[in-house]
């Protein structure tokens, strides 16, 4: 059996993930406007050999942009710029499978896997939001269910362009006058209940042979997307006994698709506030905790829990909630686990939630973030993180310096990379296209 291997992201939000990250006197409150902050970024996890930098989205204003920074700039473009500017790091971004066509993504991914040299991953969502809905002439969000459905095909699709073209359908041979093999780019044909696409892409496959599919999403639906199609998962997990019973659920799930049962990396989200001292970092938390004004993170909390903010007494615990038919379930869920796990008054929810993050949060040492890692990973809840430092790039810089040496020393992260794509880095086997096996197999038979 191979030694596991510790995987960590950076899910590069903006200034950070605490929503007063950008108030703080290091911080560049245009960084979410600036691709060179992006590129700095990458470029500090690269040098503590991370496996990626993964941008979250949603083609909608959607949060108090009078009070805090967002995800603004469409993330294919961004990466693309900071794959010009760096060598190894893997390069996530996230696009919608309800607001986009499937050609078009596959299209955009296979370019930017080109242009990295095979670092390129997609994340796949369902966007489960009222005002990115009305961006795209529709009325009302897509219900759950059919969200998934559709998810599950516009994937089947992707993945099927990504396939078209065998590895060694380029040729470009001069003298021949011989450019590509057309025997070995194929159409895919494909007619289903939500989208009926021709093909071939336009685009052959890159040095990792397609783009990494990861998924971000704990409901039954979307835990079933994900052991179809995924690769990673970004995932939410408040206890160890959270992340290996989600762990466990999902790889159960691959298995009855008939992949095996560890083809799919699991990273619950990891928000990290660090000090030289627990004392230290507790300071620097209750000073990024004290920026953010409780109305903002009220109405945050309110969003994901679907309700009117008015209904939320702060010196109480939450009212009984139903599950909201067509919110994010599991940020709902998670937020809701944490406030009745802790029987929190929805003042102390709040803190717990950093002002309205929704992933778990550990405030310490970097011993303390190292054996915490660790502790998650010996056990199987995780085979890694999407860390969230509380403010880029300060808190990332002090992961790299501090955390990632001790989790080097024992041996728990690589030391260097030992490939370029991010396949390599994650451990993930390079596909085969669908079509060379199936030509492989008639001319076997």
């Amino acid at each position: 059996m191979s030694h596991r291997q510790l995987h960590l992201n950076v899910n590069l939000l903006h200034s950070g993930v605490y929503a007063s990250a950008w108030r703080l006197p290091e911080s560049d409150p245009r960084a979410c406007f600036d691709v060179g902050h992006y590129v700095r970024v990458a470029q500090i996890a690269e040098r503590g050999k991370l496996d990626a930098i993964f941008l979250a989205d949603t083609p909608a204003i959607t949060d108090r942009i009078d009070y805090r920074s967002f995800m603004s700039m469409e993330p294919t473009i961004v990466l693309a710029s900071v794959a010009a500017a760096t060598t190894h790091i893997g390069l996530i971004a996230t696009a919608s499978t309800t607001y986009n066509e499937p050609y078009n993504i596959a299209r955009r991914f296979a370019t930017l896997d080109l242009a990295s040299g095979g670092r390129a991953g997609w994340n796949a969502v369902t966007t489960a939001d009222a005002t990115a809905s009305r961006n795209f002439g529709l009325a009302n969000v897509l219900e759950h269910k059919a969200r998934y459905d559709r998810a599950k095909e516009f994937a089947e699709v992707v993945h099927a362009l990504w396939d078209s073209w065998e590895d060694d359908a380029f040729v470009g041979d001069k003298v021949t006058a011989r450019f590509v093999d057309t025997s070995k780019v194929h159409p895919i044909a494909h007619r289903g209940a939500h989208y009926s696409v021709a093909g071939p892409l336009n685009v052959p496959r890159s040095p990792q042979g397609r783009p990494v599919t990861v998924q971000a999403g704990g409901s039954s639906d979307g835990r079933d997307l994900a052991a179809a199609q995924a690769e990673a998962v970004f995932t939410l997990a408040q206890t160890i006994d959270e992340g290996v019973a989600y762990a466990r659920d999902l790889r159960a799930r691959a298995v009855a698709y008939g992949r095996a049962s560890d083809s799919i990396v699991i990273l619950p989200g990891l928000a990290t506030v660090i000090g030289s001292t627990e004392a230290e970092a507790k300071r620097r938390q209750d000073e990024l905790w004290n920026l953010v004004p409780i109305e903002y993170s009220l109405a945050r909390l309110a969003g994901t829990l679907q309700v009117d903010p008015a209904i939320l007494d702060l010196d109480k615990p939450l009212p009984d909630l139903p599950l909201p038919a067509n919110a994010n379930h599991t940020m709902f869920k998670g937020t809701v686990a944490l406030a009745r796990r802790g029987n929190l008054t929805v003042r102390q929810l709040l803190r717990a939630l950093g002002g309205g993050v929704g992933h778990r949060i550990i405030v310490g040492t970097p011993e303390q973030i190292a054996d915490d890692i660790e502790a998650w990973f010996q056990a199987g809840a995780a085979d890694g993180f999407n860390l969230m430092p509380d403010v880029l790039p300060t808190g990332l810089e002090v992961f790299v310096d501090s955390v990632v040496p001790i989790l080097q020393r024992r041996g728990l992260f690589r030391r260097d990379y030992a490939g370029t794509t991010l396949r390599d880095h994650l451990g993930l086997p390079r596909p085969a296209s669908r079509f060379a096996q199936r030509e492989a197999g008639s001319a076997s038979a």
